[in-house]
């Protein structure tokens, strides 16, 4: 199994700026695409941003491109998304992802992970 733990989430005002964090862990081969979605109340979950293994190539949803970051080390399998001037538009859970190879009892295989979510709350 792949654990995934998102931090850095909280309340900030209008105009203000967080940086989210996820760290995978477990019985990992490798770690393929990255990414980071998510669901304000009453709306679907939907992408934020991705990012590819390399880092060389990365996928941001319109109404974040030109506020947000996405970036990952893959030494420590850590992702992170910096998020400036935010608005309220982007109060939400945010959810880590992460697909990629595993190691478990029947050998090595495929995995899509979720972390449990981070609040992003943004006052106006």
């Amino acid at each position: 199994q792949v654990q995934l733990v998102e931090s850095g989430g909280g309340l900030v005002q209008a105009g203000g700026s967080l940086r989210l964090s996820c760290v995978a862990s477990g019985l990992i081969s490798r770690v393929n695409t990255m990414g980071w979605y998510r669901q304000a109340p009453g709306k679907q979950r939907e992408l934020v941003a991705d990012i590819t293994s390399g880092g060389g190539s990365t996928n941001y949803a319109d109404s974040v491109m030109g506020r947000c970051t996405i970036s990952r080390d893959n030494a420590k399998n850590t992702l992170n998304l910096q998020m400036n001037s935010l608005t309220p538009d982007d109060t939400a859970v945010y959810y880590c992802n992460a697909r990629g190879l595993g190691y478990s009892s029947a050998g090595i295989g495929p995995f899509d992970s979720w972390g449990q979510g981070t609040q992003v709350t943004v006052s106006s």
